[in-house]
C-alpha cells in the first residue's frame, strides 16, 4: 500500500519504520516547525531508531492525496485540529488509522468519533491499537496487536497488509470498547508509578485487577461489549503499562512522587479527566480513576489518595 503517516515522535517514527520494513511504499510527516522532524531531517535517526533511505520524510501535509492509507499518531488532544485541515486539503476515499490512544478532554469524544465526524464520509475509520514499545520492537521483540473498525472489509485488509513477523495483529470486534480499555489504560499506568515512587509496587496486583473491573463497567454502561477490557486493549497492555520502564504514563505517576523531571507525553494525564466525566454521565463509580484525578488536578496528597483507594469502604462488587 501507499501509506502516509502523520505525526513524527517515537510511535509514529517507529510506524513509518515499521510499514515501510514490511514493504509499503511510506512517506513520514511531521511539522516544519517540529524539533523531532528537523532532527529526522538532519540525522533520519531520534534516540529510538534510524530510518532506512527507502523510507520518504517530508512536511508537506498534502503528501495525503497520494496515500491509500492515512496512519496518524499524535497526541490526542491535538487530533481535531489535524482532522480538519485534512478536511480542509478534500482528503476523500482514504483508510483512515489511529494510532493513538486517549480521550478528547473539550469534546469528551472518542478520537474515532471525532475523526468520522470531521473528515467526508467517504474515508473508513479504524484503530490500531494494543501493547508494545518502539524500543522493543527494533530490537525484534514480536508483539500482538489490535486493529478495529466498523468497516469488516477495511479491518481486514489492514490486517493482511499490516501483519509481519513483529506483529500480529487480530480482529477487534469492539470498537468502543477497545477505544475506552486503550485510552483508560493509561490512567491505570499513572497511579502504577505512583504506587512505584511511594514504594508500593505490591499493590499493583489489586490496581490491575480493579482496574479492569472498574473500565469493564464503563464500557459496558457506554454501549460496548465489556469483555473488551480483558482483551489485548486494556488488560493485554498492562504489562507495557504497568511494568515497563519504557511507559510514559508509569514514569509520570513515579515522577509526581519522587520530584524528578518528567518531559516525554503522559496521555493519562488528559485521559484522566475525560473519564471522570464520563463516569459521570454514564453514573458508573471509576475510584481508580477518581484518585488519579485528585492527585493530578486537586493537589491531594498521594499517601491520601491511595488510602482512600485501598482502604474503601467493602461492597458486594470487587
Amino acid at each position: 500500500m501507499k501509506v502516509s503517516v502523520l505525526g513524527c515522535g517515537r510511535w509514529g517514527s517507529f510506524i513509518a519504520w515499521y510499514l515501510n520494513k514490511t514493504g509499503h511504499d511510506t512517506t513520514l510527516y511531521g511539522r516544519e516547525d517540529s524539533a523531532k522532524m528537523q532532527e529526522l531531517l538532519s540525522v533520519r535517526s531520534n534516540k529510538v531508531l534510524t530510518l532506512p533511505e527507502t523510507l520518504k520524510l517530508t512536511t508537506e501535509l498534502s503528501c495525503v492525496l497520494d496515500a491509500e492509507a492515512v496512519v496518524i499518531s499524535v497526541p490526542s488532544q491535538n487530533l481535531k485540529y489535524l482532522v480538519r485541515e485534512l478536511a480542509e486539503l478534500g482528503v476523500k476515499n482514504k483508510i483512515i488509522v489511529l494510532a493513538m490512544k486517549g480521550i478528547d478532554t473539550t469534546l469528551n469524544k472518542r478520537l474515532s468519533e471525532i475523526a468520522s465526524e470531521t473528515l467526508d464520509k467517504s474515508n473508513k475509520i479504524a484503530v490500531w491499537l494494543g501493547p508494545g514499545h518502539a524500543q522493543e520492537f527494533v530490537k525484534e521483540l514480536p508483539n500482538c496487536m489490535v486493529i478495529d473498525s466498523e468497516d469488516r472489509e477495511v479491518k481486514e485488509r489492514l490486517i493482511k497488509e499490516f501483519s509481519g513477523e513483529l506483529i500480529r495483529f487480530y480482529y477487534g470486534n469492539d470498537l468502543l470498547g477497545n477505544e475506552i480499555g486503550a485510552a483508560a489504560k493509561n490512567v491505570i499506568g499513572i497511579a502504577a508509578g505512583v504506587l512505584d515512587g511511594m514504594g508500593y509496587s505490591s499493590l499493583k496486583g489489586a490496581l490491575m485487577s480493579r482496574g479492569t473491573h472498574e473500565i469493564a463497567k464503563l464500557i459496558k454502561a457506554m454501549g460496548g461489549n465489556e469483555l473488551s477490557a480483558y482483551g489485548l486493549c486494556h488488560l493485554g497492555d498492562y504489562e507495557a503499562t504497568v511494568f515497563s520502564k519504557y511507559s510514559h504514563n508509569r514514569m509520570f505517576g513515579e515522577s509526581r512522587i519522587t520530584g524528578e523531571k518528567f518531559e516525554g507525553l503522559a496521555e493519562g494525564y488528559y485521559t484522566v479527566k475525560a473519564l471522570v466525566a464520563l463516569s459521570k454521565q454514564y453514573d458508573v463509580e471509576l475510584p481508580i480513576c477518581e484518585a488519579v484525578y485528585d492527585l493530578l488536578y486537586n493537589g491531594m496528597d498521594p499517601v491520601q489518595a491511595i488510602n482512600m483507594l485501598f482502604t474503601r469502604k467493602l461492597t458486594k462488587e470487587f
